[in-house]
Formats: structure tokens, sequence, C-alpha cells
């Protein structure tokens, strides 16, 4: 995972248990100090969209790594991911984890955001999570390119106040839209609960993260099923 993010690593591999392994920049470190560390790798996200940042992630962390000598058939999961408010034209979007400043808490990037939205009556937003693999390989860093990419994203509304512990980010504050929470079972549209609140089963089910994640479980579902075939036939 392109990421030191220990809370976004612990998600990722919550709602993908049985299907790979997943690793942090930090936790990797364990295993490649002998040339050096993978957690000092830091990509600039420059871009201007989810999908350019999640692919450059992948392609610069994969040719990071493949240097540091990680196997070149692992994979690097990338990820960019952000809230997008309706009234304030898509902000914080890709800013979101430097909205307000590259050193401040979610508690700061809350109280900045609410106080952005202070009487207003639209408080429509999107939570978008774009996710990009691309495989670590041993050839021209320059050529590297990625085997999947998706984006997927959660409608909801922005509360007036942080509500629940069960998060991180910008979870106490959005609270998804009831035909979001249908797929879910919770169907009911008095259902104004935050992120935070309906806890990670629900967000895992039908948070952003969760919907790009199955796209991506799929996909190599799909690889698996293809590898399996071509074996067989080559053996038969």
């Amino acid at each position: 995972m392109a990421t030191s993010n220990r809370k976004k690593g612990a998600e990722l591999a919550r709602m993908q248990a049985g299907l790979m392994r997943i690793a942090t920049l930090a936790e990797l470190d364990t295993v490649v100090s002998h040339a050096g560390r993978a957690s000092d790798f830091e990509v600039v996200e420059d871009q201007p969209t989810f999908c350019g940042n999640a692919r450059k992630k992948a392609v610069e962390t994969a040719a990071h790594l493949r240097s540091l000598g990680v196997a070149a058939s692992d994979l690097v999961l990338a990820d960019d991911s952000g809230l997008c408010v309706d009234a304030l034209d898509g902000a914080p979007g890709v800013h979101s984890a430097r909205y307000a400043g590259p050193h401040a808490s979610d508690r700061e990037r809350i109280d900045k955001l609410l106080a952005a939205l202070e009487r207003r009556s639209d408080r429509g937003a999107r939570f978008v999570c774009a996710l990009c693999v691309a495989m670590v390989g041993d050839g021209d860093p320059a050529s590297t390119t990625p085997i999947f990419e998706h984006e997927a994203s959660v409608v909801g509304d922005i509360l007036e106040e942080a509500r629940g512990s069960d998060g991180f980010g910008y979870d106490p504050i959005f609270a998804p839209a009831p035909h979001e929470l249908a797929d879910a079972g919770l169907a009911s549209p008095s259902d104004r609960r935050s992120f935070a609140e309906l806890g990670a089963t629900v967000k895992d089910k039908i948070g952003h993260r969760g919907k790009a994640l199955a796209a991506l479980a799929r996909f190599l579902s799909k690889q698996t099923l293809f590898s399996a075939l071509d074996r067989n036939e080559r053996q038969g």
C-alpha cells in the first residue's frame, strides 16, 4: 500500500481479508531495512484529479520499491481519496488531507469545513476514492504502467456538527444518503448518522473505499481464474 498511514492500511487490510496481504510503507521497513527505508519515500501529490494522484503514487512507489529489492511480482496499491462539497465547488477535493494546512489534525480540518458551510442549507457532498495498482516489476521505471484503475464514490450531506468516534478524517461530519444506506439494509430516510457513528461494517460496504476495493477484488479474482485456466491448458 503506497502510504505510511497505518489507519488507512488497517482499513484496507480489514476489507481485503483473505484476498491479499497488505503492508504499508512503514511496515515494509522491517523487510527492506538492509537496502533503505520504504517509509522515507514520499510522492508529491500535485495532480488535479484523484485518479491522477493515485496513478502517480502507484507508479513512483513501484519504482522506489524496485530499487529497494522488493519482489518484482508484488503489487503496489495506491489510493487518493477525499471529500467534495457541492457548495464549495468541489473543495476540499484532492486537497482534503491538506485543507487546513500540511500538519493539521482531523479536528482542525473538520472545523475549517464546518466554518465554511456555516448557515448554508446546501450541504450535499460526496466521498471519492480512486485506486490504482501497478506491479513492482524489474524493468525500466519509466515503462511501469498501471494494471488496474477505478474510481468510486458515496453521496451524502455534511452535518452541522461532528458526531461519533468510529472513523477518521471527515467521517464524523458525513452522513450518507438514504439510497446509499439502503445497500446496507438501513433504508430509513430519517437515519442521519455519520460514518463515524455507523461504524466500520456499514462504511466498508457502502463507503467510497469499500466500493473501489470491491471492484479491485472482482478484478483480482478474474486474474486468478484466468491464470488457473491458462495453467490447466498448458498442463492438459
